[in-house]
């Protein structure tokens, strides 16, 4: 059994997550080499505490997984509603600090609410497939998520809030979905963002926006960093200014350079040869986690896949485009590259379930 397992696992997905690693590992070692490079040292401490956890997840059947995930996501529900009473960091109540040691409780959210949001759509699903069609099943679904997300978005933590959202509309479609409610909610959301924007986002939500539009609006202020950023990638060209050499990066002007700005760190260094090649793994590593949704052996391991591959295509797309200008500041890291112990643990835990379930698919059966 644990042959046709090896054999059958995806192993593009590793080697993918292996090459962003590494890059990640030298972007931070160039971002922090002017310091005593402590994110870099707790990025390797945190690699070496996820490695086990990998192969652990991997061994244990998904579907066991899955089963317990309710239990997590109740204990993460308690979480995320501590994390609003503790103190706040940089405007955002969105860690729980011990000693040197901190964790981000909406990271680990994104496991936990994946597998039980799946497991919930499968049990709807044992008495027909267009159950999740029924209205009152669908708002059950809809209440697994929309529970965290409310206390995501008190933090606030609207990067991450989107991240599930995203992940929620992937699955839902895998689930067969009707198309009527994609276009109602196309719809709802064309008339609200307006609403939201005038009526409900703080100040500095808008002003996130606003810069997006216009980043000389405030060029000393919120659009400082956006400004920087532009400016380091393009003075990468083709093939960067070097390793250590980023004038941008080193001199200090990027900032977070660490975490949400990495990109710009390896534009400006590594240049547009290198950038690319990181936008192309991550389309292959979400193509291949798409791959494994649909030759699943069951809708339960696809379902987790899809979510997982949502997660992943947002906070792809969102953070690479808002170091290009492209989209507005969110504050989302760069999954494998930005620095951030509860990030790096998480997604690596994600594609540990991606090899779970790759490794148990169907066609294993058919392999000896």
């Amino acid at each position: 059994m644990k042959k046709r397992i090896l054999k059958n696992i995806e192993w593009g997905i590793l080697i993918c997550t292996i090459l962003l690693i590494v890059i990640g590992l030298v972007s931070l070692y160039s971002a922090t080499y002017e310091s005593e490079q402590q994110e870099f040292k707790k990025q390797l401490l945190w690699l070496a505490i996820s490695i086990p956890a990998m192969i652990l997840i991997i061994c244990i059947n998904y579907e066991v997984i899955a089963k317990i995930s309710p239990i997590f996501y109740g204990i993460l529900l308690i979480l995320l509603t501590g994390v609003l009473f503790t103190e706040s960091v940089n405007g955002a109540s969105s860690w729980f600090s011990i000693g040197f040691f901190s964790f981000q409780p909406s990271e680990f959210a994104k496991i936990f609410v994946i597998l039980t949001f799946s497991v919930v759509i499968t049990k709807i699903q044992e008495r027909g497939r267009e159950e999740i069609n029924r209205p009152t099943r669908l708002l059950i679904c809809l209440a697994v998520i929309a529970v965290p997300v409310l206390l995501i978005i008190k933090q606030p933590d609207y990067g991450t809030a989107l991240a599930f959202l995203v992940a929620t509309i992937f699955i839902l479609f895998s689930a067969g979905i009707n198309k009527k409610y994609i276009i109602c909610t196309i719809l709802a959301i064309i008339i609200i963002a307006p609403l939201l924007y005038f009526f409900v986002l703080p100040e500095h939500a808008k002003s996130r926006i606003d810069v997006f539009l216009n980043p000389n609006l405030d060029p000393r202020g919120a659009g400082y960093n956006i400004i920087q950023s532009k400016l380091a990638v393009g003075s990468g060209q083709l093939f960067g200014m070097g390793i250590l050499k980023g004038n941008q990066t080193q001199l200090g002007f990027l900032y977070p350079k660490t975490t949400d700005f990495i990109f710009a760190v390896i534009g400006e260094e590594m240049g547009f040869v290198v950038t690319a090649g990181i936008v192309i793994v991550y389309v292959i590593l979400i193509t291949k986690a798409i791959y494994i949704a649909k030759t699943a052996k069951d809708d339960l391991g696809s379902y987790i896949s899809m979510g997982i591959a949502g997660i992943f295509l947002f906070h792809m797309v969102e953070n690479i485009g808002m170091t290009i200008g492209l989209l507005p500041i969110t504050g989302v890291p760069l999954p494998f590259v930005s620095y951030g112990g509860s990030s790096l643990l998480t997604n690596l835990i994600l594609i540990s379930l991606l090899l779970n379930i790759s490794g148990r698919r169907q066609k294993a059966i058919f392999i000896e």
